[in-house]
């Protein structure tokens, strides 16, 4: 990595320095070359992403997201780093996780081990099936249904905007066993392969991964394949989502940082009214606020990850901050970036330009903005005397 300064805070330990050097020397050698041929047609990005999961899988990092202990400084840096080299794979990395965390954290021991390893090792892809047409960060709204019967539940609904639809062996879904609001949801494991289950169409994005409306019409799913207890499926939404939160603003990070690495180079390369334009002031105060926010960003979500493998806690102020602060400012960074480059900043297929697509999407997945700055205030009012 460029700058390694930050790994001397005290968040992290020896190892994440060791982890952090060897997984951004695997990337350049193994993801970077990758990166340098997006793939837009549907086949090409799924073909991509499955290589992709089998590389991680292969070289066993996806093991830092799918085993049952989880060291939540160790995702946010392998995010931040894959995001820098690739922004596809870091999908392909935090999708294993997103897809794998609940089974880790609510399933029976005979789905761990049924699915885990296999997950970790790169055999099966994993979806976390929770957004619907009219829910999305409303999760209790959510409207699709799970009827018990026998030792079986039926489920009838749509999700869409599902990550990995269409690729995922396995989803995570969340259906309403009662109509009793938050507390009426419950999650299953449903294999692809399930009868009354399919792909109803693909969705495409302006930075291209696998994405799909999914639906389950008369879908039958054996009762062991809930997770926890009926009525746990928010509880297991929200844990989750708030593991993995932090993680979203450290792959912001990432984006950003490879920004200012591009914008520092550009900087100094280009020469405007005879002098190199990394000497005008006007630039130089664009490349200062870049470098503040992302030190900022840095310690918001390091902080938030810290202190969930500190003290083993819901997290949910710390991580709303780190997510909602690390993507608006990457978004900043990454739109000084472009502008720095002037017109090459916006051909398609330049660095800043790939990065400009691919930030703007972290500010709405795992709770918009807005959502974040609603649970931030009702935190600090909760805490209020």
């Amino acid at each position: 990595m460029p700058d390694t300064s930050f790994l001397d805070w005290p968040f992290f330990d020896a190892r994440h320095k060791q982890l952090a050097a060897d997984l951004d020397a695997w990337a350049v050698r193994e993801i970077a070359p990758l990166a340098e041929n997006e793939p837009h047609d549907t086949a090409s990005v799924d073909a991509l992403a499955r290589r992709l999961v089998a590389l991680l899988g292969d070289a066993g990092h996806l093991k830092l997201c799918a085993d049952e202990k989880l060291d939540v400084r160790a995702v946010c840096l392998a995010r931040e780093i894959f995001a820098r080299h690739c922004g596809l794979a870091d999908f392909a990395f935090v999708m294993q996780g997103l897809g794998s965390r609940p089974i880790a954290t609510f399933g029976a021991p005979e789905l761990k081990s049924r699915y885990l390893p296999a997950i970790a090792a790169g055999k099966r892809i994993a979806a976390f099936a929770l957004t619907e047409p009219d829910s999305g960060s409303d999760v209790a709204a959510l409207t699709t249904s799970a009827r018990a019967d026998g030792n079986r539940y039926v489920l009838d609904g749509t999700k869409t905007f599902i990550s990995n639809g269409g690729i995922a062996d396995q989803y995570v879904v969340f259906a309403r066993t009662t109509d009793t609001g938050a507390k009426g949801l419950s999650a299953f494991v449903v294999d692809a392969d399930t009868p009354g289950f399919s792909v109803s169409g693909r969705i495409d994005v302006i930075a291209p991964h696998p994405l799909a409306t999914i639906s389950f019409k008369n879908c039958r799913v054996p009762a062991t394949q809930m997770l926890g207890a009926p009525g746990d499926g928010f509880k297991v939404a929200m844990t989750t989502l708030d593991t993995f939160r932090p993680s979203v603003g450290a792959a912001a990070l990432g984006f950003a940082r490879r920004a200012l690495d591009e914008a520092l180079a550009r900087a100094k390369s280009r020469v405007a009214f005879g002098k190199p334009i990394a000497e005008h002031q006007l630039i130089q105060e664009k490349l200062a606020d870049m470098a503040l926010k992302i030190d900022a960003a840095a310690l918001l979500v390091y902080r938030a990850a810290w202190t969930k493998d500190r003290f083993d806690r819901r997290v949910t102020r710390e991580a709303a901050m780190a997510k909602l602060y690390a993507t608006e400012s990457a978004q900043q960074v990454i739109d000084d970036a472009v502008q720095i480059f002037g017109g090459a900043g916006v051909v398609a297929g330049a660095p800043v330009e790939r990065l400009y697509r691919e930030i703007r999407a972290l500010r709405i997945y795992e709770g918009t903005s807005e959502i974040q700055k609603l649970i931030i205030a009702g935190q600090a009012l909760a805490a209020a005397v």
